[in-house]
């Protein structure tokens, strides 16, 4: 049987500022700040990861935040905008309290389904939607009950440069159906519950600028480490070109470009976030790989310091 995967593991973004960047996604949406470390090949460069209680896979949405980052443009090559997953019946609440800190809102439909869409600080492009299948948020922070809370990925929306070539990486490589059109969208499923939807857009878009605002990659998830081998193998197979297994201390990574220019990793689902911290206590400290330990000094030096904190509505 061909490999399916079940969904996104993580997705990956640019940004500036950390601590605005940590405000945004921890103080505004309420998602648990569960690593902070660094870009393990720019190690100046924070890398902070945001999801639920344990950063389940499917919840994961992580930031290199650099101050000196250019602004960039999104378009082709890219995920358009990143969609979350709200409990059913909480649209109301997730608007007012964007209202609140004064991040403006839109409603968009797609596939008989509403969508409350905003962009983060940096104009990375957001939407929620409610969905009753995936695990329930046991997460509450900043005055988010946990009933309330994101639950993960509800999937994301693929701009790309040629997407007939997108739409046979998603359903010939990584095992998604193709389910539905509406709109000038294309609807594919993957068999998971959380992170399995994702659209994309059927026209071909002119490349965007990667930079602040914009995601670098979409990860997909492998199960375990032998999967992961034969996920190699399988996208090798498929004309493209992977990277070798890359050892990312949280989980296994291979990196490859599709044909409409979208960076796709395809990650392992363990050994998660508790590899290195006891599960209370992830996020608080930084947390750096064995073989850059001994320049822990030089790296907290040049990194700016954060905070996980409540923001007050002004």
């Amino acid at each position: 049987m061909s490999l399916q995967t079940t969904g996104i593991h993580h997705i990956t973004a640019f940004a500036r500022n950390p601590q605005e960047n940590v405000d945004f996604y921890a103080g505004v949406l309420g998602l648990r700040l569960v690593k902070k470390t660094i870009n393990f090949d720019a190690p100046e460069v924070y890398h902070l990861y945001f999801g639920n209680e344990t950063g389940s896979p499917g919840t994961i949405i992580t930031f290199f935040p650099w101050p000196a980052s250019r602004k960039g443009r999104v378009g082709g090559g890219q995920v358009g905008i990143t969609t979350f997953a709200v409990p059913e019946g909480t649209l109301g609440f997730w608007e007012a309290r964007l209202s609140s800190f004064k991040v403006p809102v839109t409603h968009a439909s797609r596939f008989g389904e509403s969508f409350l869409q905003f962009t983060d600080h940096e104009g990375m492009r957001l939407e929620l939607v409610e969905r009753s299948e995936g695990a329930a948020s046991t997460w509450s922070f900043g005055g988010i009950p946990s009933d309330h809370a994101i639950k993960g990925f509800g999937g994301a929306v693929l701009f790309s440069t040629n997407a007939a070539k997108t739409m046979e990486v998603l359903e010939h490589v990584l095992g998604l159906a193709r389910e539905a059109e509406d709109a000038g969208y294309v609807r594919f499923r993957a068999a998971g519950d959380t992170g399995s939807v994702v659209d994309i857009d059927s026209s071909d878009l002119e490349w965007g600028a990667g930079g602040a605002g914009t995601v670098h990659h979409i990860a997909w998830r492998a199960a375990d480490f032998a999967q992961h081998e034969q996920w190699r193998s399988a996208v090798a197979e498929h004309g493209y070109q992977p990277t070798a297994i890359i050892d990312r201390q949280y989980f296994n990574a291979i990196y490859f470009r599709e044909s409409g220019g979208i960076l796709f990793e395809i990650a392992t689902d363990p050994p998660g976030f508790a590899n290195d911290e006891e599960a209370d206590a992830l996020g608080h400290q930084l947390m750096l790989p064995e073989w850059l330990e001994s320049k822990r000094p030089q790296i907290e030096a040049n990194l700016l310091p954060i905070q996980v904190r409540e923001l007050e509505v002004n």
